[in-house]
């Protein structure tokens, strides 16, 4: 199994970017699983204790159970990946199936900033977008998709998104075998990527 993981600062593209790379490859070959599946439970928390919670400090995050998958689906094993609810900012009690297949994009702002995760990658990919973009995104996917108010939001990224990823996000980049702009230009990147996978499938 061949295990590509891709980081990079919130509302930066990654899923556009995963999309991009797996377009075009046979279906079933390629898994994703996403970081954000593995936030801690924190169900003994009321919601508004949990809206206040620091989702972007790596301690957010059940790598343990994270590292556990990713040995299991390397092992020929299946496993019941956690289902997260950003409304409730809590995981959910139903679980999604993931079997174990040729290729496995893990991807998620935090994945280079744990040692043992980044151990387990084959591929180091960290994408790059302008802070002010990111900013607009993440703003329209919060108010929009995930039912947070404007305020809220940026109170949010003050207080929260900005300072954790310039102490742990933007650092990880180091780690990083390619680094991909997310912009119309990144085309050699990305079939860079794909040529590799399609090498790991023949």
């Amino acid at each position: 199994m061949l295990i590509i993981g891709i980081a990079g600062g919130t509302g930066c593209g990654k899923t556009t970017v995963v999309n991009q790379i797996i377009n075009e490859l046979p279906d079933g070959e390629v898994g994703v699983i996403s970081q954000d599946s593995y936030y801690n439970d924190l169900s003994y928390l009321s919601l508004e204790e949990r809206r206040k919670t620091n989702f972007d400090h790596p301690q957010s995050i059940d790598f343990e159970l994270l590292e556990k998958h990713l040995q299991l689906l390397k092992a020929g094993k299946s496993i019941q990946q956690p289902v997260y609810s950003f409304l409730e900012c809590n995981r959910t009690d139903k679980t999604i199936p993931i079997s174990p297949s040729k290729v496995l994009i893990v991807e998620g702002i935090l994945i280079l900033t744990n040692a043992q995760i980044r151990k387990m990658l084959d591929i180091k990919i960290f994408v790059h977008a302008d802070s002010d973009e990111r900013l607009i995104r993440r703003l329209k996917r919060d108010v929009n998709e995930r039912g947070w108010n404007l305020d809220d939001t940026l109170e949010k990224y003050q207080s929260n998104i900005k300072p954790m990823h310039l102490q742990f996000i933007e650092p990880s980049k180091e780690y990083a075998d390619i680094i991909i702009p997310n912009n119309k230009y990144n085309t050699v990147a990305v079939d860079m990527v794909r040529t590799i996978i399609n090498d790991k499938l023949d």
